[in-house]
């Protein structure tokens, strides 16, 4: 059986690597790397289809490095620690370390993930790991943090133009016969930025047609999409398009709007634990403290969802869907944390106030750690005014409450046990 276009058209080497200038194009930093021939370990965030996993295999071969895969979904930590010890076995003096490329490394477990960690600190193994998801929350800190990360876009336009004539032009099977290109809007949005996708539409095209040449225009590519519902995603835009109207359906507050992208996701295939996600996300982001059972609800779809899977689960992400988006907004939490984590960016490490210091040892004691402490449930209301920021910051309010009944009344409590020390928020 003949491989599938994909795989056939899987380029080598960057020469003929399609997209992600701004990685490889020239004087950018992988290009560099490779042609430094000095590859550090890092993580490739991005969409399908736009090859994550063709670059690891250019660099491995460019380099002439040994390369092991491992798929995230079918590998365990024992698979990881055997791939780790043929490394060690290979790897003489000043050779490079061979390359470990595992797809999809956000399906590994915190475990998994830890069992990297020593080959990647020791350079037993450079890691390059693939992800569709954000690596902030689904990559652990430490592994993270040895690791750089790079951002790959959707292909753009013209890139996946010249995909379609290198396939009808060079591949071998492809190249037996004549094409007419006629029109490419409907084949280009379908695509979505995803090279595969493009490639299976002309691979269902070619093998579709009766015809020589072969027609490909937007009444074409339509039909056949249609008619091969399996061969290709029923939704047709990147998830990413969609899963954003979602989420501003929610934010804005349109329940029948947040629905209908609801059911493009589920229609389009889309992983329920991703859908679940992003209503956790939402919850907090733009819900926030004018409703918190939000959040409880949200996190419970989430679990649930996991807990009795497909297709059952489309009934809690429809309830959690509709609560959100009909629940009062708040995005103060989410202000109040950017513009904290914007503080301490601006001011540094400033020093936390003796009395708030931990004192485990007599000399920390002798030295005033924890000094004059007041213990909150000791006073009327379990409230007793001090100061909790850095001395430069004291007075310092960074919460600012919005207009709605939850959070006016915590506007008006801390008003009222902070008067005289803090500025009415």
């Amino acid at each position: 059986m003949s491989q599938p276009l994909a795989e056939r058209l899987r380029p080598k080497s960057l020469d003929g690597y399609i997209g992600q200038q701004h990685l490889v194009g020239p004087n950018a930093i992988l290009r560099q790397m490779i042609d430094a021939k000095r590859i550090k370990s890092f993580i490739l965030w991005g969409p399908p289809g736009v090859g994550k996993t063709t670059l690891a295999q250019i660099i491995a071969a460019q380099l002439n490095i040994p390369f092991y895969t491992l798929s995230a979904v079918t590998s365990g930590v024992k698979d990881v620690r055997e791939v780790i010890q043929k490394a060690q076995r290979i790897r003489f003096f000043d050779s490079p370390s061979p390359i470990l490329f595992i797809d999809e490394i956000h399906r590994f477990s915190k475990s998994q993930q830890d069992s990297l960690l020593g080959a990647v600190e020791t350079g037993i193994v450079t890691l390059i790991g693939a992800t569709t998801e954000n690596p902030s929350f689904e990559i652990i800190r430490p592994l993270l943090s040895r690791c750089q990360l790079y951002t790959l876009e959707p292909l753009k336009k013209q890139d996946l133009l010249s995909l379609l004539h290198n396939a009808i032009t060079t591949d071998l099977v492809l190249k037996k016969h004549k094409f007419q290109v006629d029109e490419t809007e409907a084949m280009l949005r379908f695509s979505a930025g995803d090279a595969r996708k493009l490639l299976n539409i002309i691979e269902l095209i070619s093998e579709s047609s009766q015809n020589d040449p072969i027609v490909i225009n937007d009444k074409i590519v339509t039909e056949c999409l249609q008619q091969n519902p399996v061969a290709y995603d029923k939704g047709g835009e990147m998830h990413y398009d969609i899963v954003s109207a979602f989420i501003k359906s929610i934010r804005g507050s349109d329940p029948d709007g947040a629905i209908y992208w609801l059911a493009r996701m589920i229609e389009g295939g889309e992983d329920p634990s991703f859908i679940a996600r992003r209503l956790v996300i939402s919850a907090s982001e733009d819900i926030g403290l004018a409703n918190p059972n939000a959040l409880l609800i949200a996190n419970t779809c989430y679990e649930t969802v996991l807990k009795i899977g497909w297709p059952e689960g489309r009934i809690p992400l429809a309830e959690a869907t509709i609560y959100l988006a009909t629940s009062p907004k708040s995005n103060s939490a989410y202000l109040a944390i950017n513009k904290a984590i914007a503080l301490v960016k601006e001011t540094g490490n400033l020093s936390v106030p003796m009395h708030l210091r931990n004192a485990p040892t007599k000399i920390m004691k002798e030295l005033g750690y924890g000094a004059d402490y007041k213990y909150s449930h000791n006073y009327p209301n379990n409230f007793v005014q001090q100061q909790f920021l850095p001395d430069d910051l004291k007075q310092l309010c960074l919460w600012i409450p919005q207009e709605n009944p939850q959070e006016l009344k915590q506007k008006n409590r801390m008003n009222n046990w902070w008067k005289g020390y803090k500025k009415d928020r």
